[in-house]
């Protein structure tokens, strides 16, 4: 039974939903603490490395926990609500830590709020993706549903990307009457409000509209068991670690970009040049999900596809830092990077999850169990692994280059309270960061993927065909 398009659209808002609250946390988390509230960058960069390293043990525990939850109303949903309602009020609560405190109450507030912000998320994240192999077929069905599933994450996250910067200080005039570092920390927390009750909105909307086909022949695994079974799983362990790199490479220049703007762009329009690249580049990422992907995969196969795009975000970060060195004298210079990253991105996140999803049917065939929970398990700690590896980056970065709150940037040109030659050295680091730490990344990713990967469309469909048989014997049976 084919799925309606009442539950296409409502698994697609379930998505713009968790991707406006991943966004918000993974580009602008480091920001409001560091930036606005004084918290030492080095102090952020470890809470949210640490983050990442309790995730390694909370994510494939609550894979396990959803694998064997059994409701009236299905394995994942439950979880998929009760993580949402828990997320969106720790995400409010993380964006409103009162002013007032001091160094080590800041430090304290951000390091509870935003592990509990993981765990809480984590509760949400693995039940949403877990449900695609759960409700779908193999093959096409199960890729457009990914496809469309990736690409409304892709419009949330594109909208967190264009209209943060854009609201967050309209909000802190509008409701704290304050203008400059103290309207913006009143407007991320209205903002972070509304998104809050957005996310709870859509996903109710998923529960409600979407079910799983069948879980009752799923079988459960003890924790030993799913690191067993992962291990395994060469090709999810494959696309996992691809996952990770990439991810990596991305997220350095996300949490960068805005001080790139703020300290190296520079200017007392730098607000309005940044909220400009993003909508350019939100735009280029959503289009090239819901166009440019479904164009190259007429003539193309997924591992072709895979292949251009890391090739394009390769270039592009390479034009991006030949253009910081030669002229930046204009914002729209800068599109040119950034369509070949954002278009790149925006395909990418579409493909591995594809990948991911074929490897549980590849899963089930080597080592008879389908584990759903487990593999998507390992999707959210990677993405987040990634975030907190590209955040710790991004701190040292900040750390070493001394750019930090306080900073006066009223001046046509930002950081001047240092010499010129201690300034260009500033910048020289920050962009370095942006460009060639990604770019290594991203050729480390290439070779690996490109050395074990095996589950071509061909493999895939074989694969597909010999599970039909080997259920249709079982049911004979």
């Amino acid at each position: 039974m084919k799925l309606s398009g009442k539950a296409k659209l409502s698994y697609a808002l379930g998505a713009v939903g968790k991707d406006m609250v991943y966004m918000l946390s993974a580009s602008y988390v480091l920001y409001y603490f560091q930036d606005l509230l004084g918290v030492s960058a080095i102090a952020m960069g470890i809470i949210l490395m640490a983050a990442r390293v309790f995730d390694a043990f909370n994510d494939p525990i609550m894979g396990v926990v959803v694998a064997k939850t059994k409701t009236r109303w299905g394995k994942f949903r439950p979880w998929l609500l009760i993580g949402t309602l828990t997320n969106a009020a720790v995400l409010f609560i993380m964006f409103a830590a009162p002013p007032a405190m001091d160094a080590k109450g800041l430090v304290a507030y951000a390091a509870i709020t935003y592990i509990l912000w993981g765990v809480t998320y984590t509760m949400m994240d693995i039940p949403y993706w877990s449900m695609i192999p759960a409700f779908t077929e193999g093959g096409k069905e199960r890729e457009d549903l990914t496809t469309l599933a990736r690409t409304s994450a892709g419009v949330g996250s594109a909208i967190i990307t264009i209209a943060t910067m854009k609201l967050v200080p309209m909000l802190g005039r509008a409701l704290g009457g304050v203008e400059g570092n103290a309207g913006e920390i009143v407007g991320f927390k209205w903002f972070a409000l509304i998104v809050a009750v957005l996310f709870i909105l859509f996903t109710v909307l998923t529960c409600v509209n979407v079910k799983e086909k069948s879980t009752a022949e799923m079988k459960t695994v003890s924790v030993g068991q799913m690191f067993k079974a992962l291990v395994q799983n060469d090709q999810a362990m494959t696309v996992t670690i691809t996952i990770v790199l990439i991810n990596t490479a991305i997220y350095i220049t996300s949490n960068l970009v805005i001080y790139f703007f703020k300290y190296d762009f520079g200017g007392t329009g730098w607000n309005n040049a940044y909220v400009l690249f993003n909508m350019f580049g939100g735009a280029i990422q959503v289009l090239s999900m819901m166009a440019f992907y479904p164009l190259l995969r007429k003539k193309f196969s997924s591992l072709q596809i895979f292949y251009i795009c890391l090739g394009m975000a390769i270039v592009g970060y390479a034009v991006l830092l030949a253009l910081a060195f030669i002229n930046m004298s204009s914002v729209f210079l800068l599109f040119i990077p950034a369509f070949c990253i954002f278009a790149a991105n925006g395909m990418l996140t579409v493909i591995t999850t594809v990948f991911l999803a074929n490897t549980v049917d590849y899963g089930e065939l080597k080592n008879g169990r389908r584990d759903e929970s487990v593999i998507f398990s390992m999707q959210t700690f990677v993405v987040k692994l990634a975030s907190g590896v590209a955040a710790l980056a991004a701190s040292i970065c900040l750390a070493v280059n001394h750019l930090q709150s306080g900073t006066d940037v009223s001046a046509a040109d930002a950081v001047t309270d240092f010499s010129a030659g201690v300034v260009l050295a500033q910048k020289a680091g920050l962009r370095m960061t942006m460009t060639i730490i990604p770019i290594v990344g991203l050729f480390v990713a290439l070779f690996w993927f490109r050395k074990r990967f095996v589950l071509t469309d061909a493999k895939v469909d074989q694969i597909s065909r010999e599970l039909s048989a080997q259920h249709a014997g079982e049911a004979e049976e």
